[in-house]
């Protein structure tokens, strides 16, 4: 049996948050939301499969979310709240239609998932990238135009593509999850069941998932657009991401539906 994926815990307190990163990505990038939350706050930022210290796990979006779902499970906590970017929101969706009873509350950053349109030659660029150069060129590409990506991402991502097979993996996730320049999508019908409060945050600049995949949302759900920011919002705005999802813990959610089998992978 494989270890559980590797989780950072930071904090402490009854309100317990789970974030989740986007492809090519790792725990770390969390560090300046996280840094903005109050105190109070328990903070577990995962190493999706096939990230960083994670890397001996594999398998796609519903394999990342019955694996965190078990590490969550060991460590006997009642309900939390799930943030994801990316990859890590279409894992967190799924997380919540698997199990919504132990999920309080999702705030959903670009999430995959959602539309299957995908920019999958900039998706395949950057698991490619190897060296600091190639790196900030990326996240420079999947940001808005004003955004400097900051140096202490490029540092940690580089440091990352450095283990061995890394890259590789990379690559070979990109590859897959973006046959034919599409992505799975989640069906709407079952995300209308999430009775949970629901946030979807989505930069006005997208160029890696376009932001009308915002259109048709269950009307339950809350949505903020951020003007002036591309696809990287973790890094782009990680103030505004802290006080979305301080904002979001606190909502209350509709009564629960029945829970259906999520699609995406």
């Amino acid at each position: 049996m494989l270890p559980h994926p590797y989780v950072a815990e930071r904090g402490t307190g009854p309100k317990t948050i789970v974030f989740l990163h986007g492809f090519g990505g790792c725990h770390e990038i969390w560090r300046d939301v996280i840094a903005a939350l109050a105190s109070g706050v328990r903070a577990l930022a995962y190493d999706l499969p096939g990230h960083g210290r994670s890397l001996e796990h594999q398998g796609g979006a519903r394999t990342a979310a019955m694996a965190i779902l078990a590490d969550l499970a060991t460590r006997r906590l009642d309900r939390v709240h799930i943030v994801g970017h990316s990859m890590g929101g279409a894992v967190a969706a799924l997380m919540a239609l698997a199990d919504p009873a132990s999920v309080a509350s999702l705030t959903l950053l670009a999430p995959g998932g959602f539309g299957p349109e995908i920019d999958g030659p900039l998706l395949r660029r950057y698991a490619a990238a190897a060296d600091k150069t190639d790196i900030r060129a990326c996240l420079a590409a999947m940001s808005g135009p004003r955004s400097v990506p900051p140096e202490h991402v490029v540092d940690v991502l580089f440091k990352m593509r450095g283990r061995p097979g890394q890259l590789q993996t990379l690559v070979d996730v990109a590859a897959s999850m973006t046959s034919d320049d599409r992505q799975g999508v989640i069906r709407r019908e079952q995300l209308d069941t999430l009775a949970m409060p629901v946030m979807v945050v989505w930069g006005a600049q997208d160029p890696v998932l376009p932001v009308d995949q915002t259109e048709g949302l269950p009307a339950h759900f809350h949505l903020h657009h951020v003007l002036d920011a591309g696809h990287m919002l973790v890094e782009e705005a990680p103030g505004l991401i802290a006080e979305i999802v301080r904002r979001n813990t606190r909502r209350r959610g509709r009564r629960q539906l029945p829970a259906l089998g999520a699609a995406a992978g």
